[in-house]
Protein backbone atom coordinates (compact mmCIF):
# COMPACT_ATOMS: atom_id res chain seq x y z
CA UNK A 1 0.00 0.00 0.00
CA UNK A 2 1.33 3.25 -0.69
CA UNK A 3 0.52 5.98 1.61
CA UNK A 4 -1.69 9.08 0.27
CA UNK A 5 0.38 12.99 1.13
CA UNK A 6 0.28 15.33 3.43
CA UNK A 7 -1.36 17.63 1.04
CA UNK A 8 -4.16 16.83 -1.32
CA UNK A 9 -4.45 17.95 -5.05
CA UNK A 10 -6.85 19.09 -6.69
CA UNK A 11 -10.03 16.89 -6.69
CA UNK A 12 -10.71 15.68 -10.49
CA UNK A 13 -14.22 16.16 -11.77
CA UNK A 14 -16.99 14.14 -10.85
CA UNK A 15 -19.94 13.19 -13.22
CA UNK A 16 -23.47 12.70 -12.03
CA UNK A 17 -22.82 14.85 -9.06
CA UNK A 18 -20.96 18.46 -9.75
CA UNK A 19 -21.72 20.09 -13.14
CA UNK A 20 -18.42 22.29 -12.68
CA UNK A 21 -14.51 22.14 -11.16
CA UNK A 22 -14.68 23.48 -7.64
CA UNK A 23 -13.34 26.90 -7.85
CA UNK A 24 -11.11 28.69 -4.91
CA UNK A 25 -9.57 31.47 -4.09
CA UNK A 26 -6.14 32.71 -2.47
CA UNK A 27 -5.43 33.28 1.17
CA UNK A 28 -7.35 36.68 2.74
CA UNK A 29 -5.80 39.36 4.55
CA UNK A 30 -6.91 40.45 8.25
CA UNK A 31 -9.04 43.11 6.58
CA UNK A 32 -10.61 40.52 4.56
CA UNK A 33 -11.57 38.60 7.93
CA UNK A 34 -14.78 40.92 8.66
CA UNK A 35 -18.34 39.86 10.29
CA UNK A 36 -19.55 36.31 8.42
CA UNK A 37 -23.16 37.61 8.85
CA UNK A 38 -23.04 40.73 7.12
CA UNK A 39 -20.75 39.46 4.54
CA UNK A 40 -23.21 36.83 4.54
CA UNK A 41 -26.13 39.50 3.80
CA UNK A 42 -24.48 40.71 1.20
CA UNK A 43 -23.81 37.68 -0.74
CA UNK A 44 -27.46 36.94 -0.60
CA UNK A 45 -28.86 39.96 -1.73
CA UNK A 46 -27.17 40.05 -4.73
CA UNK A 47 -27.00 36.37 -5.55
CA UNK A 48 -30.65 36.98 -5.72
CA UNK A 49 -30.30 40.25 -8.31
CA UNK A 50 -28.40 37.62 -10.19
CA UNK A 51 -30.35 34.50 -10.12
CA UNK A 52 -32.54 34.98 -13.13
CA UNK A 53 -29.41 35.66 -15.36
CA UNK A 54 -27.37 32.47 -13.52
CA UNK A 55 -30.15 29.78 -13.81
CA UNK A 56 -30.59 30.41 -17.19
CA UNK A 57 -26.80 30.63 -17.96
CA UNK A 58 -26.96 26.71 -16.46
CA UNK A 59 -30.10 25.95 -18.28
CA UNK A 60 -28.26 26.95 -21.60
CA UNK A 61 -25.49 24.88 -20.78
CA UNK A 62 -23.28 28.39 -20.51
CA UNK A 63 -21.94 27.94 -16.83
CA UNK A 64 -18.41 29.89 -17.85
CA UNK A 65 -20.80 33.04 -18.48
CA UNK A 66 -21.63 33.64 -14.86
CA UNK A 67 -18.55 31.82 -12.88
CA UNK A 68 -17.05 35.04 -12.76
CA UNK A 69 -20.23 36.47 -10.86
CA UNK A 70 -20.13 33.97 -8.59
CA UNK A 71 -16.29 33.48 -7.95
CA UNK A 72 -16.54 37.35 -6.78
CA UNK A 73 -19.97 36.61 -4.72
CA UNK A 74 -18.23 34.06 -2.69
CA UNK A 75 -14.64 35.95 -2.24
CA UNK A 76 -16.67 38.60 -0.51
CA UNK A 77 -17.67 35.95 2.18
CA UNK A 78 -13.81 34.73 2.48
CA UNK A 79 -11.09 34.42 0.35
CA UNK A 80 -10.64 30.73 1.10
CA UNK A 81 -13.95 29.40 0.28
CA UNK A 82 -14.80 27.77 -2.83
CA UNK A 83 -18.10 27.06 -4.80
CA UNK A 84 -19.56 24.84 -7.21
CA UNK A 85 -23.04 24.34 -9.05
CA UNK A 86 -24.26 20.79 -9.04
CA UNK A 87 -26.98 18.90 -9.39
CA UNK A 88 -29.65 19.21 -7.03
CA UNK A 89 -30.80 16.32 -4.59
CA UNK A 90 -34.50 18.47 -4.54
CA UNK A 91 -34.00 21.00 -7.03
CA UNK A 92 -32.98 21.32 -10.30
CA UNK A 93 -29.61 23.39 -9.10
CA UNK A 94 -27.68 23.25 -6.26
CA UNK A 95 -25.10 25.65 -5.08
CA UNK A 96 -22.12 24.92 -2.99
CA UNK A 97 -20.02 26.69 -1.44
CA UNK A 98 -17.45 24.96 0.96
CA UNK A 99 -14.09 26.02 3.27
CA UNK A 100 -13.23 22.48 2.29
CA UNK A 101 -13.39 21.43 6.31
CA UNK A 102 -11.58 24.07 7.28
CA UNK A 103 -12.08 24.92 11.23
CA UNK A 104 -11.27 28.52 10.26
CA UNK A 105 -14.05 29.11 7.80
CA UNK A 106 -16.81 27.22 9.52
CA UNK A 107 -18.31 30.94 10.54
CA UNK A 108 -18.43 32.14 7.36
CA UNK A 109 -20.27 28.79 5.55
CA UNK A 110 -22.02 28.73 9.02
CA UNK A 111 -23.33 32.35 8.55
CA UNK A 112 -23.69 31.60 4.51
CA UNK A 113 -25.85 29.09 5.28
CA UNK A 114 -28.05 30.49 7.70
CA UNK A 115 -28.79 33.36 5.61
CA UNK A 116 -29.86 31.34 2.18
CA UNK A 117 -33.37 31.26 1.44
CA UNK A 118 -35.67 28.40 1.73
CA UNK A 119 -35.37 25.71 -1.14
CA UNK A 120 -37.54 26.10 -4.21
CA UNK A 121 -37.98 23.56 -7.34
CA UNK A 122 -34.82 25.39 -9.47
CA UNK A 123 -32.16 25.96 -6.27
CA UNK A 124 -31.02 24.34 -3.00
CA UNK A 125 -28.08 25.32 -1.04
CA UNK A 126 -25.43 23.63 0.84
CA UNK A 127 -22.16 24.19 2.95
CA UNK A 128 -20.56 20.88 2.15
CA UNK A 129 -20.35 18.87 -0.46
CA UNK A 130 -23.16 16.51 -0.23
CA UNK A 131 -23.04 13.16 -0.93
CA UNK A 132 -24.50 11.22 -4.27
CA UNK A 133 -27.35 9.43 -3.97
CA UNK A 134 -25.71 6.42 -5.02
CA UNK A 135 -21.76 6.36 -5.50
CA UNK A 136 -22.24 2.79 -7.57
CA UNK A 137 -23.86 4.91 -9.88
CA UNK A 138 -21.06 7.76 -9.94
CA UNK A 139 -17.78 7.92 -12.89
CA UNK A 140 -15.47 10.32 -12.19
CA UNK A 141 -12.99 11.26 -14.88
CA UNK A 142 -9.26 12.01 -14.19
CA UNK A 143 -8.00 13.80 -17.60
CA UNK A 144 -9.93 12.03 -20.33
CA UNK A 145 -10.29 8.54 -18.82
CA UNK A 146 -13.42 7.82 -16.87
CA UNK A 147 -13.16 5.74 -13.41
CA UNK A 148 -16.21 3.87 -12.38
CA UNK A 149 -16.35 4.18 -8.25
CA UNK A 150 -18.29 0.70 -8.56
CA UNK A 151 -15.03 -0.59 -9.12
CA UNK A 152 -13.21 1.11 -6.04
CA UNK A 153 -12.68 -1.44 -2.98
CA UNK A 154 -11.96 0.17 0.72
CA UNK A 155 -10.03 -2.13 3.32
CA UNK A 156 -11.97 -0.37 6.14
CA UNK A 157 -10.86 0.07 9.93
CA UNK A 158 -13.15 1.43 12.29
CA UNK A 159 -11.94 2.67 15.82
CA UNK A 160 -14.96 3.16 17.73
CA UNK A 161 -13.26 4.85 20.68
CA UNK A 162 -11.91 7.83 18.30
CA UNK A 163 -15.14 7.83 16.42
CA UNK A 164 -13.22 7.47 12.94
CA UNK A 165 -12.70 4.62 10.67
CA UNK A 166 -9.48 4.58 8.72
CA UNK A 167 -9.53 3.34 5.41
CA UNK A 168 -7.28 2.11 2.42
CA UNK A 169 -8.40 2.63 -1.16
CA UNK A 170 -7.85 0.32 -4.09
CA UNK A 171 -9.36 0.86 -7.93
CA UNK A 172 -8.21 -0.99 -10.50
CA UNK A 173 -7.05 1.96 -12.67
CA UNK A 174 -4.79 2.90 -9.85
CA UNK A 175 -2.25 0.83 -11.97
CA UNK A 176 -0.03 3.19 -14.26
CA UNK A 177 -1.05 6.28 -12.15
CA UNK A 178 1.15 8.44 -9.85
CA UNK A 179 0.56 8.84 -6.63
CA UNK A 180 -1.19 12.24 -6.62
CA UNK A 181 -3.44 10.87 -9.26
CA UNK A 182 -4.43 7.99 -7.22
CA UNK A 183 -4.79 10.24 -3.64
CA UNK A 184 -6.79 12.66 -5.99
CA UNK A 185 -9.29 9.97 -7.07
CA UNK A 186 -9.79 8.12 -3.67
CA UNK A 187 -10.77 11.04 -2.37
CA UNK A 188 -13.16 12.44 -4.74
CA UNK A 189 -14.70 8.65 -4.28
CA UNK A 190 -14.87 9.27 -0.72
CA UNK A 191 -16.66 12.82 -0.72
CA UNK A 192 -18.99 11.27 -3.09
CA UNK A 193 -19.86 8.32 -0.36
CA UNK A 194 -19.62 10.07 2.83
CA UNK A 195 -20.54 13.99 2.07
CA UNK A 196 -17.46 16.21 2.17
CA UNK A 197 -18.75 16.77 6.21
CA UNK A 198 -19.41 13.26 7.09
CA UNK A 199 -15.57 12.38 5.15
CA UNK A 200 -13.87 14.75 7.28
CA UNK A 201 -15.62 13.89 10.53
CA UNK A 202 -15.65 10.22 10.49
CA UNK A 203 -12.60 9.44 8.45
CA UNK A 204 -8.94 8.70 9.85
CA UNK A 205 -6.47 7.88 8.29
CA UNK A 206 -6.04 7.44 4.58
CA UNK A 207 -4.05 5.11 2.04
CA UNK A 208 -4.70 4.57 -1.35
CA UNK A 209 -3.48 0.60 -2.61
CA UNK A 210 -2.67 -0.12 -5.98
CA UNK A 211 -2.71 -3.53 -6.11
CA UNK A 212 -6.02 -5.24 -4.69
CA UNK A 213 -6.32 -5.97 -0.93
CA UNK A 214 -8.07 -8.77 0.54
CA UNK A 215 -11.45 -8.39 2.89
CA UNK A 216 -12.86 -5.26 1.25
CA UNK A 217 -16.12 -3.18 0.54
CA UNK A 218 -17.67 -0.75 -1.58
CA UNK A 219 -18.39 2.19 -1.33
CA UNK A 220 -22.16 2.06 -0.60
CA UNK A 221 -20.85 -0.60 2.70
CA UNK A 222 -18.63 2.64 3.67
CA UNK A 223 -21.06 5.15 4.06
CA UNK A 224 -23.40 2.16 6.03
CA UNK A 225 -20.43 2.07 8.00
CA UNK A 226 -20.05 5.82 8.59
CA UNK A 227 -23.67 6.03 8.93
CA UNK A 228 -23.69 3.21 12.25
CA UNK A 229 -20.62 4.64 13.55
CA UNK A 230 -22.21 8.34 14.13
CA UNK A 231 -25.38 6.53 15.49
CA UNK A 232 -23.19 5.22 18.29
CA UNK A 233 -22.82 8.76 19.54
CA UNK A 234 -19.13 8.39 19.07
CA UNK A 235 -17.22 11.74 19.15
CA UNK A 236 -14.76 12.24 15.83
CA UNK A 237 -12.53 14.51 18.36
CA UNK A 238 -11.01 17.12 16.75
CA UNK A 239 -8.43 15.52 14.00
CA UNK A 240 -11.04 14.68 11.26
CA UNK A 241 -9.66 12.90 8.16
CA UNK A 242 -6.11 12.98 7.86
CA UNK A 243 -3.87 11.56 4.74
CA UNK A 244 -0.39 11.00 5.87
CA UNK A 245 3.12 10.12 4.50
Amino acid sequence: MQLAEPAPPQRPERHNGPMLNFFRRGAASETERADPDARAAVFWQRWDELLPEITSALADGRPQHVEPLVSDLVRQVHPNLGFSFERGLRATYALVVSGEADPELRPYTDAWMRAAPPEDQAWEYHDAIPPVPDPMEVTVHLGDTPYALADMRVVAQVDSAAGVIDVAVHHPGFTGLEEPSRTALALMALDAALGERRAADRLGRIETAEFPPESTIDLARLRELAEELEGTGADPGQGGATATS
